[in-house]
């Protein structure tokens, strides 16, 4: 298996990506990984380049980059020839936490949509209390979505919940304002009837409230509130943790008690940290193409991989394009 990876891409790029390679072919021993990059810049971490080659570049897509237009100009970025590696097929995948819209762009453009797939949907694992995390697309991909796209999302993501997360049958819900059927505006009461009318084991709506205590294992929304509930999930779960900082180190008493508390509340952590899950999936692409979390160290990188080779070994790009070629002809 081959998977190239945007070694420039990420606030913490070239060092954790690097490492972050290099514990992935240490754990994978058919794995090859091609880093595209600065190679002046990538060669002083890696320590074992077992399989690890480097196709070099000192053009990058920044963070601050127009997407469209960075990914057309900069035709020998890092980020840019990471998807060509994918497109003629020296790759199987892919993997960035470089600039989320070019990656976007890229993907679409470069390595293609599968047929039958009007949007490509953006999807994290996202953490819930009892650790098991929730799939959630789309989460920025299209800020607008038809009803037809929303039961296209849930169809990849119960592909993706059950080939690679291993879960049997996957609870899809729709994100809404209520629980009950009739709730909603006429993109989600469209959409409702339209999941149900499906295979899949839809559970109906769900409210954002409920997300974190695991209430679905596949949550659809259109883009521009699945990117809402994201930031409102990241944004609430930092202020927690620096509140409970704070209170924890506001005198002696306080941090006596942290140091008591403090293997329970790295567990705490851990389970709300949604890098241990992999990256953001781009569903809806002719092979994987993974967004790494930003602010991915070196776990986060080998959780992104760990995620891609098994999006490969179960082929969910294939699975997908099959399932939607079925659905189609029975429309038809």
């Amino acid at each position: 298996m081959k998977i190239a990876i945007d070694a420039m891409g990420g606030d913490y790029a070239p060092k954790e990506i690097v490492e972050g390679a290099i514990k992935a072919i240490t754990h994978y021993q058919n794995l090859h990984i091609t880093l595209i990059g600065d190679e002046a810049k990538i060669r002083p971490y890696l320590s074992n380049d077992e399989r690890i080659t480097i196709l070099h570049t000192d053009e990058v897509i920044e963070a601050t980059d127009e997407p469209v237009r960075a990914v057309r100009r900069k035709k020998n970025a890092s980020m840019v020839l990471m998807a060509n590696e994918v497109k003629e097929g020296r790759a199987d995948a892919c993997i960035s936490a470089g600039n989320t819209g070019a990656l976007m762009t890229a993907g679409l453009f470069i390595v293609g949509r599968i047929d039958g797939i009007e949007r490509p949907a953006l999807s994290p694992t996202l953490p819930t209390l009892d650790g098991k995390g929730f799939l959630m697309l789309d989460v920025g991909a299209n800020v607008d979505a038809k009803p037809e796209h929303l039961l296209q999302y849930a169809v990849m993501g119960s592909i993706y919940a059950e080939k690679v997360r291993g879960i049997s049958s996957p609870r899809v819900g729709l994100l809404n304002v209520g629980t009950e059927d009739k709730k909603g505006n006429d993109l989600t009461k469209h959409a409702f009837q339209l999941i149900k009318d499906s295979n899949l084991h839809f559970i109906g709506n769900v409210e954002a409230r409920d997300l974190l205590d695991g209430v679905a294992d596949v949550v659809v929304t259109d883009g521009f509130t699945g990117n809402v509930a994201l930031k409102t999930i990241e944004g609430t779960a930092l202020s927690m943790f620096t509140m409970l900082k704070t209170a924890f180190t506001s005198n002696l008493k306080s941090k006596v008690a942290a140091g008591l508390l403090m293997p329970q509340l790295k567990v705490i952590k851990k389970t709300m940290d949604y890098s241990e899950y992999g990256g953001a999936g781009l569903f809806g692409l002719k092979a994987p193409v993974i967004k790494a979390h930003g602010s991915s160290d070196a776990n986060g990188v080998f959780s992104a991989v760990r995620q891609t080779v098994e999006m490969v070994e179960q082929d969910v790009s294939g699975l997908i394009q099959s399932t939607v070629e079925e659905i189609n002809h029975k429309v038809n």
